[in-house]
């Protein structure tokens, strides 16, 4: 009975480790999904949240000048536009990215001037 219980409890513990190994991957793997591009200085940054398909647009600095977020297309066509400046916290907007062979990319500007920052392309 000893060595039936010591293999039972070596291949029990061998599939807990199994089992950790697997959650922990695919945890990390959800977090991945999320993108976030930040514009120079600090001024403000956009957010992709993939659980909820919500685009989240932040304007850091109180600077009188706002952030404005968008999400384009391949062809450069403005699927959504959320902007945030002039009050407290960030604003959202959501917009269902569709499954497929489209991609979108994420664009962020300063009301102030300055270049455009933009994120990776990416689909659902």
């Amino acid at each position: 009975m000893g060595k039936t219980f010591t293999r039972v409890a070596v291949a029990g513990a061998a599939v807990a480790g199994v089992l950790a190994g697997t959650a922990s991957t695919a945890q990390a793997a959800a977090l991945d999904t999320n993108i976030v591009i930040k514009l120079p200085d600090g001024r403000g940054s956009m957010t992709y949240i993939d659980d909820g398909d919500m685009f989240q647009v932040c304007d850091t600095k109180a600077d009188g000048h706002g952030v404005e977020g968008t999400v384009i297309d391949d062809e450069n066509r403005r699927m959504l536009t959320v902007d945030d400046g002039g009050d407290a916290g960030c604003d959202k907007g959501g917009w269902n990215v569709p499954n497929g062979i489209d991609y979108f990319q994420m664009t962020l500007t300063w009301g102030g001037g300055g270049g455009t920052v933009y994120s990776r392309k990416f689909n659902e």
